[in-house]
């Protein structure tokens, strides 16, 4: 279900702050974050971010595409590990 437009985009206070305080610097490290749910703004475009999948950081660069978006949908937390394959045919 989507957001209210009369809210407007969910974006993460700290987060924001962060890319404000990495842009005034001049500083181009991956911003480190657990906000999943954070909506890309224009903003974080060509910024660095490493977003938690629940084990490891994933590293991220927004690019103008995936505005609109949100973090955790650039960074899977299951790993597919494959169907089956040959010794689950044998066993059939």
């Amino acid at each position: 279900m989507a957001r209210s437009l009369k809210k407007g985009p969910y974006v993460d206070e700290r987060l924001f702050e962060k890319v404000e305080k990495a842009e005034t610097a001049g500083n181009r490290e991956a911003i480190k974050t657990w906000a999943r749910a954070c909506t890309i703004v224009p903003e974080f475009v060509g910024r660095n971010f490493a977003v938690h999948n629940g084990k490891t950081f994933v590293k991220l660069f927004v690019t103008e595409d995936m505005v609109g978006h949100k973090l955790g949908e650039f960074a899977p937390t299951r790993t597919f590990r494959s169907h089956g394959g040959k010794s689950a045919k044998g066993k059939r």
